[in-house]
């Protein structure tokens, strides 16, 4: 038998049709990753109370790195279904957020120290103390869970766990002034990644608040001689 001949017109109708079909055996893209981080913040009071204490007669804090266990310092938003296997930390999938939370809180509650003390890093603090021969009071946290927590199919919370200590540098050595466990939940508007979103912000805000009336305290307490 003569082999059959293919005009040009076939042999490109044949590749078109292979295209397509090429085309259509390929994977949707990848839908892209919703990115959250906590906002500006809130808003400033139009005016301090009068009885809060000014800038001025607040001493300089120096804020360390934070300190988190290893599923934490990436940054996917990761919840628990306490209802059904509380040890198992979960990732949303196409949830993200924009920084490790540790950074996240790191930067909330430097901006709320700001307000009404002068707040410096680790440098620095370091920089301070050769010039002047002495440190500034050390405020050093470690985030120890950070999760949108399921206590049952309907009802979840933003959890937020932190270990606060305050260290001061004397010639004798650091010495701490005080440590203490904090643990805030906030309830979620919803059971999903934006309803956790909210909920961990929030408890973070609540939990910030704390942790400088607690440094507050300390240091009117403890004042440095």
């Amino acid at each position: 038998m003569n082999a059959i001949r293919k005009t040009p017109a076939a042999i490109a109708l044949g590749c078109a049709l292979l295209l397509a079909a090429g085309c259509g055996a390929l994977p949707d893209k990848p839908a892209r990753a919703t990115l959250y981080d906590f906002g500006p913040g809130p808003a400033m009071p139009a005016a301090a109370p009068a009885t809060a204490p000014s800038a001025a007669t607040l001493p300089t804090l120096s804020l360390a790195e934070f300190e988190s266990n290893t599923r934490l310092d990436g940054t996917q938003i990761l919840y628990r279904l306490g209802y059904a296997d509380a040890n198992e930390l979960r990732p949303y999938g196409q949830s993200r957020w924009s920084l490790p939370p540790s950074q996240l809180l790191r930067q909330r509650l430097r901006d709320t120290l700001s307000e009404r003390r002068m707040v410096l890093g680790p440098e620095e603090a370091a920089t301070i103390s050769r010039g002047r021969g002495q440190a500034p009071d050390t405020l050093r946290i470690s985030l120890d869970e950070f999760s949108h927590y399921f206590e049952s199919a309907s009802a979840s919370v933003g959890l937020v766990r932190l270990r606060a200590t305050l260290v001061r540098s004397t010639a004798a050595g650091d010495r701490v002034l005080g440590q203490r466990l904090f643990t805030v939940r906030r309830p979620a508007p919803s059971a999903d990644a934006p309803g956790g979103v909210k909920a961990l912000i929030a408890a973070s805000d609540a939990a910030v608040a704390e942790v400088v009336q607690w440094v507050d305290q300390l240091q009117q307490q403890q004042p440095r001689q």
